[in-house]
């Protein structure tokens, strides 16, 4: 009897399954009475966002308390940097002929200029001395 009952537990808990998947577009239906002017994609993507935008809130505003950090500091490191950089970007044309900049062991910074390509030689123009057939008109 027991086992009956244990199985028909088990039976009813499919049935309850099946009855409330079955009435879920039953329930998106009644929900969707009211006009809301969007498209299904549309509340779909705006649903995404809102979400997004709620799980992103304490890291922008980690970010806020970031900045207001190191500002100061990156205002005095302009200030002091500021017309160098200036005076550099001004002396330097063409950025693409320099490698990336390597910090040395002491300290220092180096940007070295790129090696100068050998200039291409002409090569010696190609002759086909195969017979081109003639056609005629």
């Amino acid at each position: 009897m027991r086992q009956l009952r244990e199985g028909m537990v088990g039976q009813m808990k499919y049935i309850i399954l099946i009855i409330v998947l079955l009435a879920q577009p039953v329930i998106a239906f009644a929900e969707d009475d009211k006009p809301s002017g969007l498209s299904l994609m549309g509340r779909g993507a705006k649903d995404f966002f809102d979400g997004m935008k709620q799980e992103m809130a304490p890291a922008i505003e980690g970010l806020s308390d970031l900045g207001s950090k190191v500002s100061p500091a990156l205002r005095d490191f302009t200030a002091q940097m500021g017309p160098a950089f200036t005076e550099l970007l001004n002396d330097v044309d063409d950025w693409s002929v320099y490698e990336p900049p390597q910090k040395m062991p002491n300290g220092d910074i180096l940007i070295r200029r790129k090696p100068e390509k050998p200039p291409a030689q002409d090569a010696p123009p190609v002759i086909l001395l195969d017979e081109v057939p003639q056609v005629d008109l």
